[in-house]
């Protein structure tokens, strides 16, 4: 999404948790888009005072923050029942998930506010990666994980009601759902049933971010949902795969990578 957003002629702060994830990010970013203007800072969201820390540090470089989008997540260490779960793992799981985006929620609100505000319109936009409920149901991972994400989606209904209860209208709250996407934090354990489940509604982040940043954009309403994939395209597509549709697209039949696809 960054390298997306970078293409498009904005200019960008990540973060990350570890330093040397963060740097191979920024060289590959300032490699693909030469031209680009990407700043980066090491931050654990979970945290409070280094949540804090990143969004002055955004502000810091950027000056005017018109896009803040709270995508850092955790599914935790094992696709396991609770009661198989350590509590650290379910801790650092919901703090990630949930309580990491309500405070980076609240800073970037606090920043918002102070910039010039819109006539009567949105100006300055939230978005926030949560569950609905079909991706609480489909999803496969633990119940810390799938809890946590879908309070995601609550929350920022419930932001969006309380802005617009202040009467504040120069900010829009926002979901965005990417679906399954191919990254660790979806293959993690995944048992070859569901790496064949991935075939059908999976995609690659290179594919997802360049359908979703465009829309991210454009967007001029106060609280809508972005979806990759609209739940009638994936219910069609599962019907679909029992034809043979996307059969080994990624992963064969025993769940090995699939060169192919």
């Amino acid at each position: 999404m960054a390298r997306e957003f970078l293409r498009a002629g904005d200019r960008v702060v990540i973060c990350g948790r570890r330093e040397s994830n963060l740097k191979s990010a920024l060289q590959t970013l300032g490699s693909d888009v030469p031209d680009g203007v990407v700043y980066g800072m090491s931050c654990d969201v979970s945290v409070p005072q280094q949540a804090a820390a990143f969004a002055a540090f955004s502000a810091s470089k950027l000056g005017i923050i018109d896009r803040w989008i709270n995508n850092a997540g955790t599914a935790g260490l094992m696709r396991r029942p609770l009661w198989d779960l350590g509590i650290s793992d379910i801790d650092e799981t919901c703090r990630t998930n949930l309580s990491g985006s309500m405070m980076l929620c609240s800073e970037a609100l606090r920043l918002m506010l102070r910039q010039p505000e819109g006539k009567g319109v949105p100006v300055y936009h939230i978005f926030n990666m949560g569950f609905s409920s079909a991706g609480l149901r489909s999803s496969p991972t633990s119940v810390p994980h799938r809890a946590s994400k879908r309070a995601v989606a609550i929350m920022s209904e419930l932001l969006l009601d309380e802005l617009e209860t202040a009467g504040i209208l120069s900010v829009g709250v926002h979901e965005l759902s990417p679906g399954l996407v191919l990254t660790d934090l979806l293959l993690r354990d995944a048992t070859p049933a569901q790496k064949r489940f991935f075939n059908v509604l999976a995609e690659t982040s290179e594919i997802v971010a360049a359908s979703l940043v465009p829309s991210i954009r454009k967007i001029s309403s106060r609280g809508s949902t972005l979806r990759y994939q609209p739940v009638i395209l994936m219910l069609a597509r599962l019907a679909a795969s029992f034809f043979g549709y996307r059969r080994e697209r990624f992963f064969n039949r025993h769940g090995e990578w699939h060169q192919g696809g």
